[in-house]
């Protein structure tokens, strides 16, 4: 047995050695799936299959690098850094700088990241005359993302009676106007947003046979990560990928499909068994991260989802300490409770402060959090806060980058000419533009003619002098590396001059900014090739590298010793000792937009499932029965999802019901100070406890005026029923509770006869 091959158990080692033919493997969380993905890799080359041969897509980079330098690791050889290893948009960048002229893009065609196209966006919006506020580019922008991804065109957009009558509803009718400005714009400008690169890889693949053929033999071997997070674009190139060999290997969790939002389709994991005869399908149920208790916790929770691949996680792990269930009375002091909670660990059990993670639904819930850790003194991080490369300072110089590699590219012309202040304003580049828009010219074509266009004096100067500083910039890429060259853009163009003179706190952060940015170029144009020769790497191919970077991508602090704050969708692929699920409420988790929609609840349930699966020792699961919103405290059901979490791998000491206090509520009339507002809570200190013989009744036997127990609500009487079956929700009185509205199919009610 190969040396690699033994640390792996036995369905691992299965679908390493399962080399040909369509395999799809189920692997839950914590079951080492890019321990074989990348191992099933090795075992490809050690076969001697050429490492050109395989392709392997991720949605990460740094995943993509991981299982690179594993299978390095492994062969202890170099063969790996010939593999085709990357995130769908970068692998498929690079095919299309090959393909793009078949198409009409130049080879050097622009990446524009999501601000980028916004941006583009908000131009066309303004010229069209329409209001910015109604038709915000963000609104519009999802709209035209999501088309793209379900692979419509503009055109196709505008003949979908569907879509068309969705516009409508919404007021916004002239969205397909827009998208098809947006894809004219991009194209003469030679750029291709994110959602491109899948729409145009796909066109090139089906409009272009040769091509298709030439990727078909090319890669043998294709193998997807994270494949239940695929959207319909990403889904058809992987089929044509791989439909001559159909060598196709696909690794997934639909209990851990959460990017719906994102145009991601579960149904994918679930028709791939359907697309090919003879699938094998490996399930790795064996978790090497977390505790027994938190296993048997996650796979209860999973279970009343109806729409999975069934699978039951176990591990060899010692059982643990029971999730502890935790209720505040708001979320302040759920804040304070949760950072006592870290000092407490790091005191009598010598936790770091890195072995900590707050998660919680949305981002604007960290307030409280925050608060409470500054208070305290313990240090934090939140992500999902502003990239790097998004920051103004350095989108500017990339800018400078950008229109040296292609000077089609019109957005980042206009954010440049006029940085530093040149004497170039807002109504000459529109005169410009326009010029540019009759004629089918590019920006670049009219800035190169600008004495034709009626300018004079000191305006025609400066546009003239600043062409020649592009031309000159360009005819130093010829003889310069990019580091060289960025170096001498930030000198010669005056803005680092600019950044330089700014001796406020902010002023010297941007400048420090800078010199980050012109370090990273440096160091990327000494990696080292095979032989350990430096590589003069090209400005293209830096400007794509940092365009197609994650988020994920860019933590790279994430070794600091610092508590993580973080949604659970930006959790997922993470792990940690301590976990605190916060914000464990009605209308926040699940979300107020999913209750009345199977699948969406369905969906917010895998994302409680995740948030759980994250931790290998502790859980913590906390609401508050109050929260603040606009300055008024608003009182809460705590989640549904608590009641799936079994009684016996619970502690609920610390779910009580606070006492009632007195609070303050500001008013639109009378001072803070003058308005006390009573806050009434129950006496019981417990909830209630079901009765032994507690057994849920069907949903279609529920009929209007029945009296029903809930485990945790307890008695009450049916009022209303309302909905379909599937989806019939029920209006019941429980006393001393109150009235709940309860989804039948979730609620697990048992009928007092």
């Amino acid at each position: 047995m190969q040396d690699y091959l033994v640390p792996l158990n036995e369905q691992q080692r299965e679908a390493v050695l399962y080399t040909e033919g369509p395999l799809m493997i189920v692997a839950g969380a914590g079951s080492g799936k890019t321990k074989v993905l990348t191992t099933r890799i090795a075992h490809l080359l050690h076969l001697g299959v050429d490492s050109f041969r395989i392709l392997a897509l991720t949605f990460t980079n740094k995943a993509a690098r991981e299982m690179k330098e594993r299978i390095e690791h492994m062969l202890g050889n170099q063969e790996a850094r010939n593999l085709y290893i990357g995130t769908f948009h970068s692998v498929f960048s690079r095919i299309l700088r090959v393909e793009a002229e078949r198409m009409g893009y130049p080879a050097n065609f622009t990446i524009y990241d999501t601000e980028d196209a916004k941006s583009v966006l908000r131009t066309i919006i303004k010229d069209m005359n329409l209001d910015e506020k109604h038709y915000k580019p963000a609104y519009v922008y999802n709209r035209i993302s999501a088309a793209k991804n379900n692979l419509f065109t503009y055109k196709e957009y505008r003949a979908d009676f569907s879509i068309q009558q969705e516009d409508a509803r919404s007021n916004r009718p002239l969205i397909a106007d827009i998208f098809e400005a947006y894809s004219k714009k991009c194209f003469r400008n030679g750029a291709m947003d994110f959602d491109d690169l899948l729409v145009n890889m796909y066109i090139v693949l089906t409009n272009f046979p040769d091509v298709l053929a030439k990727y078909q033999h090319k890669f043998r071997y294709v193998m997807i990560d994270e494949y239940q997070d695929t959207n319909l674009a990403q889904y058809h190139i992987i089929k044509l990928l791989g439909a001559l060999n159909e060598n196709i290997c696909v690794v997934g969790d639909d209990a851990q499909s959460i990017y719906s939002f994102r145009g991601a389709s579960m149904e994918n994991i679930f028709q791939f068994q359907k697309d090919y005869d003879e699938v094998k399908v490996i399930k790795l149920e064996q978790n090497y991260r977390s505790t027994r208790t938190i296993l048997e916790a996650a796979n209860n929770i999973i279970n009343h989802n109806q729409n999975q691949i069934k699978k039951e996680l176990w591990t060899d792990k010692e059982h643990g300490e029971k999730i502890k269930l935790v209720c505040t009375f708001t979320d302040n002091d759920e804040g304070k409770f949760v950072s006592d909670a870290i000092l407490e660990n790091k005191l009598r059990h010598h936790y770091n402060n890195r072995d900590f993670a707050i998660l919680y639904r949305t981002n604007a819930q960290s307030r409280s959090f925050e608060e409470s850790l500054r208070r305290s003194g313990i240090a934090y991080r939140i992500y999902g806060g502003q990239s790097f490369y998004q920051r103004k300072e350095i989108k500017d110089y990339i800018a400078y980058l950008r229109t040296l590699a292609n000077p089609r590219d019109e957005e980042a012309l206009r954010r440049i000419i006029n940085y530093p202040a040149r004497g170039i304003g807002t109504t000459t580049l529109n005169k410009i533009s326009l010029h540019a828009q009759e004629n089918d010219k590019t920006f670049w074509e009219c800035l190169e003619i600008a004495h034709e266009l009626g300018f004079k004096g000191a305006t025609l100067t400066a546009l003239q002098d600043f062409v020649m500083m592009i031309r000159n910039f360009q005819a130093m890429t010829e003889k310069k590396n990019a580091y060289e060259v960025a170096f001498e853009i930030g000198k010669a163009s005056g803005l680092v001059r600019e950044l330089h003179a700014d001796k406020t706190p902010e002023g010297i952060g941007r400048y420090e900014n800078i010199q980050e940015l012109l370090n990273s170029i440096k160091e990327y144009t000494e990696t080292p090739t095979e032989d350990g020769e430096l590589l003069e790497l090209s400005l293209g191919s830096y400007l794509q590298q940092i365009t197609l970077l994650t988020d994920a991508d860019e933590n790279k602090d994430e070794d600091q010793n610092v508590v993580k704050l973080m949604t659970v969708h930006a959790s997922k692929g993470l792990e940690f000792p301590c976990v605190f699920v916060v914000g464990m409420e009605e209308n926040i988790f699940p979300s107020s937009m999913s209750l009345y929609d199977r699948e969406d609840l369905e969906e917010e349930r895998r994302l409680f499932y995740v948030a759980v699966t994250r931790a290998k020792e502790k859980v913590w699961v906390s609401f508050a029965n109050n929260r603040y919103r606009f300055g008024s405290l608003i009182q809460n059901d705590p989640s549904r999802f608590i009641d799936e979490l079994p009684l016996a791998l619970v502690d609920n000491s610390m779910a009580q019901k606070p006492k009632s206090k007195t609070v303050f509520t500001k008013s639109n009339n009378e001072p803070a100070a003058l308005q006390q507002k009573k806050i009434p809570t129950s006496s019981t200190n417990t909830t209630h406890v079901p009765s032994a013989d507690f057994k849920a009744d069907e949903p279609s036997r529920m009929e209007q005026g029945m009296k029903v127990e809930h485990q945790r609500f307890g008695f009450g009487n049916i009022l209303t029923l309302e909905g379909p079956m599937a989806n019939k929700v029920a209006t019941i009185d429980f006393g001393t509770m109150g009235q709940k509205k309860i989804m039948l199919n979730y609620a697990k009610l048992r009928i007092v006869e």
